[in-house]
């Protein structure tokens, strides 16, 4: 019999968020051996353990077919001809990318021979977008993580970060990036980082897109666009069940200097399972999983004696099914939903044992989308997705019954049970303060010492606040695509809506009377009566009952976008060309105003009323998408790109919403016998005006590279990248402009201080409505710039492979969206942070140099082997150069805070370059056929590399140009896992 040659690439194609609209499909040409010319009428089926039912093509004209709207998996293809002659090939897909697969048929006369091609063997094609896709197989074999963020380590060029809260960094701040959970926007609304809950033990597929964009997939990151495919059920029952554990003894001490505080506490452990199979064969399939981590720590005596011991625990369920009810509509069903309880979080050493915390998080994700492929030509797809995530920090103690009321008196015999209360210590260096009141606290309320006598300085009664925070996404999309010929050249249409509203739901609310502290006679601040104040109780506002027993609502902010795509692929002869575009609008909406028409402000007060606070039009949000890719050879093509996207994410529904002049905390002061005197507003924010005429941001991009498949097993790709950000947004003075010369960069520029104010007759709007003498405004000159080289090479064979990846880049500008405040890892205000506040923290104020993500050289290795004895071997192996940073003196302005408030250029130092390999082991044993049982070892950081980062930039501080933070010790786990 005789093997014929089967032509086979995949060409990369973009993914982003929409996993309903991205490509994931198979297409080619089937092309005679005979006569070498193209191949009408072919009927193409392809078939997946992963779909119900078979999907079918006929190829045209000129060969050409296509197979769209698939699920990630491997697939077999048959070619069948007209006269009853098969032939077959094997094909992986993945998530986001398109599978091209040439079909050479052989000679009718010869024997046909079934033809099967491994996916490892798959040549690529090149494409102008930059996304890398991973399989199930991978992720079962790379020393990855359990959580979502864990993945991000895989992405080539993309630095390596252990942050819990803020993304990773890609030519562009953290908080732009986009991550897709099964297919469902799971990055915090408002704040655009991934403080979600995701995890990976369902996941079997991964795209990670970091450049390049088409428009297909909604994607307007700017950033990094990660997206996931769950598992699925297929016509076989399978099940399996895994415990993992990582024993605190199975951690490496940290390398600072304290032996006792160096010493790992915390104990891990997970189990999770799954069942699936088919409920209709070739039809209706489901899949259902359950997860269980676990955290627990032994916490110490504090200065009051035992404490409890911390535990957080996380039970979530998931269920997906997969109907096929005819070839033609494919329907995906899946529900997650998770619930987490922390207690004994964290004590101070000189609190009691009741004033712990803990937190609690539920999070619900519901999906539903479809495909149709109404003919050949055309597929019609949609998706449906909720998003809730739900949050409370909360105290372990609560005082349930106690509704504090202005003017109410303190019980001051029952402090440890209101509140949080703080023991006073004495000072005899006050002629004022009232040492002898202190001490019957003291005694009544202190810990004690070593020496036997009791001590104040501690804390008793519960911690003092609830932090309730609650988003929600709901989105809904639908794409329509088409194939069509046009003379020589095919083009593939596509056209998209999505439609798609963010709401955050805030409050904070005081456990009793919140924070109380002994004042003791002392004047308090901005406190201007003749009462002594004693006492003075820190109680949020939406706390506090009025006279009618009502109180102030939760803030509730929201934001609307409507998404358009066009895009168009056009391939004619070697060239494919990429022409489409995004066109957006996003609505924020806040709350306590309402529309006036004759105020000058547009608005009038109305508590509770929800208002349109700012429109980005369509008209300010064209994203062009363009690329060529010319094929000049079978295994290599060169590519060129622009695209340009407006990042969708802002904090200001909230952070300039009217409603947060009713959410203050307040002082209540109270005289020697606790009864009450006065209370006034602590410091806080307010509603903010937009400048007029302002452009949303915008990040531009450029990309050109070359991809060679160098043999069938070995692919290279190279690129060089170009993006800039410009037209950031951020809260700032009104008359910032006009502050002058100071401080050592010399102060405001002449031609930004010629501007004047940024909104005119902002003092009439504010007579109107009040609000804060800060506005949201386009930050003059600002813009930071990004080069990127990068090479990568991949190899796959039958049972190995090996991914190789090293990136130069340059990031640098004036605007550092990521190190606004003294903690760079948290969710922090987009548009409305310390940048621009004040004197020192302008982008004139030494803010251009190097930026946060700076490291100039990241070269990334991992892959995996599978060995004759049923193991499996994984290794991971980083080298990244250290972040920079530089040091912050608020003294050269007059200041006595130092946050953002440079000394130096930014950028002037640099931390430790750091590098580390992770290692996993996993062994399978075969049991009655049917059984496996495998035990695996996954070791992170093999050789304890706890390099420092995060240096304290803080010029007066005695830790001053040392890490804050270490990498993750060297840390081992172990599981067992026994399926069928």
């Amino acid at each position: 019999m005789k093997l014929k040659k089967v032509a086979l690439c995949i060409g990369l194609g973009l993914g982003a968020i929409s996993s309903a609209n991205a490509a994931t499909d198979i297409r080619g040409k089937v092309l005679s051996e005979a006569t070498g010319s193209s191949v009408e009428g072919v009927v193409v089926t392809a078939k997946s353990n992963v779909m119900p039912k078979a999907r079918t093509a006929v190829t045209r004209a000129d060969g050409s077919y296509s197979l769209p709207a698939l699920l990630p998996g491997n697939y077999e293809l048959s070619f069948k001809t007209q006269d009853g002659k098969v032939q077959t090939a094997q094909v992986q897909v993945f998530l986001d990318q398109t599978s091209k697969l040439n079909m050479v048929l052989v000679d009718p006369s010869q024997p046909i021979e079934v033809i099967s091609v491994s996916g490892s063997y798959i040549v690529r094609e090149g494409d102008s977008a930059l996304t890398n896709s991973i399989g199930a197989k991978a992720i079962e074999s790379l020393p990855v993580g359990q959580d979502f963020r864990d993945m991000m380590k895989l992405i080539p060029g993309v630095q390596y970060s252990e942050n819990s809260t803020l993304g990773v960094n890609a030519g562009g701040s953290g908080r732009d990036n986009k991550y897709g959970f099964d297919g469902v926007d799971v990055s915090l609304p408002m704040f655009g980082n991934l403080s979600a809950e995701p995890s990976t033990h369902d996941i079997a597929h991964v795209s990670m897109d970091r450049g390049g964009a088409k428009a297909i997939g909604f994607n307007r990151s700017g950033g990094v666009a990660v997206n996931s495919k769950s598992k699925s059920g297929t016509n076989e029952f399978h099940a399996n069940l895994e415990y993992k554990i990582q024993n605190k003894n199975f951690v490496a001490d940290r390398d600072i200097e304290d032996k006792e505080l160096a010493q790992y506490t915390t104990d891990k452990s997970w189990i999770s399972g799954n069942v699936s199979g088919p409920i209709i064969e070739d039809e209706l399939f489901f899949y259902g999983s359950f997860y269980r981590p676990e955290v627990t720590r032994d916490n110490k005596e504090t200065a009051y004696g035992p404490a409890k011991d911390y535990k957080s625990v996380r039970e979530e369920y998931f269920g997906k099914f997969t109907w096929a009810p005819t070839e033609d509509l494919l329907l995906d069903l899946s529900y997650r939903t998770s619930d987490r309880n922390g207690r004994g979080l964290s004590v101070g050493s000189l609190d009691q044992d009741s004033t712990s915390n803990g937190d609690d998080a539920t999070q619900d994700i519901l999906l539903f989308e479809g495909s149709y492929l109404i003919n050949d030509s055309t597929t019609l797809s949609f998706k449906y997705s909720e998003f809730d995530y739900e949050t409370v920090g909360a105290p372990d103690t609560t005082f349930d019954d106690v509704n504090p009321r202005i003017g109410d008196s303190l019980p001051l015999g029952q402090l440890d049970q209101i509140g949080l209360f703080r023991v006073p210590e004495l000072d005899e260096d006050s002629d004022v303060y009232d040492n002898a009141t202190a001490q019957m606290l003291i005694d009544q309320y202190g810990y004690v010492g070593d020496d036997g006598a009791k001590r104040g300085g501690g804390s008793i009664g519960g911690d003092n606040e609830f932090n309730n925070q609650n988003f929600y996404r709901d989105s809904f999309e639908i794409a329509l695509d088409h194939t069509l010929e046009v003379g020589e050249a095919y083009h593939n249409l596509h056209f998209g809506f999505q439609f798609k509203e963010n709401t955050e739901v805030l409050s904070r609310l005081s456990n009793g009377w919140g924070y109380i502290e002994y004042v003791g006679g002392e004047q308090f601040d901005n406190y201007e009566g003749d009462t002594p104040v004693y006492y003075a109780a820190s109680v949020q506002q939406m706390s506090l009952e009025t006279e009618t027993g009502d109180v102030v609502a939760p803030i509730t902010s929201s934001s609307k976008s409507y998404n358009i795509e066009v895009n168009d692929t056009i391939e004619h002869g070697d060239f494919i060309y990429n022409v489409g575009f995004v066109i957006s609008k996003d609505v924020l909406y806040g709350q306590d105003l309402k529309a006036n028409s004759s105020n000058v402000s547009g608005y009038e007060i109305a508590l509770g009323h929800k208002y349109k606070m700012h429109t980005i039009d369509f008209k300010d949000t064209f994203q062009p998408r363009l690329g060529i890719t010319w094929n000049y050879a079978e295994d290599a093509t060169v590519f060129a790109n622009y695209a340009s996207y407006n990042p969708e994410a802002s904090s200001l529904a909230r952070a300039a919403s009217w409603a947060r002049n009713s959410q203050k905390s307040m002082d209540v002061l109270f005289d020697k016998n606790g009864d009450y005197i006065a209370d006034q507003p602590a410091s806080g924010s307010s509603g903010k005006f937009f400048q007029k005429g302002i452009k949303p941001k915008r990040i531009d991009e450029i990309t050109i590279g070359a991809t060679k498949s160098v043999t069938d097993r070995l692919y290279v790709k190279g690129h060089v990248r170009h993006r800039e950000l410009t037209h950031p947004w951020e809260d700032t003075w009104n008359g910032s402009r006009l502050y002058g010369e100071y401080g050592p960069f010399g102060g405001v520029p002449a031609h930004i201080a010629e501007k004047g104010l940024y909104i005119e007759n902002l003092d009439e709007m504010r007579a109107e409505v009040g609000g804060s003498s800060y506005v949201i405004a386009e930050l003059d000159d600002a813009k930071n710039t990004y080069y990127e080289v990068s090479l990568e090479a991949e190899y796959s064979a039958d049972r190995y492979f090996a991914s190789v990846s090293y990136t130069w880049s340059h990031y640098y500008g004036n605007y550092d969206q990521d190190i606004t405040s003294g903690a760079s890892d948290g969710n922090l205000f987009i548009g409305s942070s310390n940048l621009a506040d004040g004197i020192g923290r302008q982008l004139w104020d030494g803010k251009y140099g190097k930026l946060n993500g700076d490291k100039p050289h990241v070269l990334k290795a991992y892959g995996y082997y599978t060995t004759d004895w049923e193991a499996n071997i994984g290794a991971y192996l980083v080298y990244q150069s250290g972040d920079v940073w530089e040091k912050w003196d608020g003294d050269l302005y007059g200041s006595s805070n130092d946050t953002i408030k440079y000394a130096e250029h930014a950028g002037s130092r640099r931390e430790a370059s750091h590098w580390q390999m992770d290692l996993n082991y996993t062994q399978n044993f075969t049991v009655f056929d049917n059984y496996t049982v495998k035990f695996r070892a996954d070791l992170f950081n093999v050789f304890d590399n706890q390099t420092g980062y995060n240096y304290n930039p803080y010029a007066d501080s005695e830790t001053f140009g040392k890490p804050r933070s270490l990498i993750n010790a060297r840390r081992l786990q172990l599981s067992v896992n026994i399926g069928f």
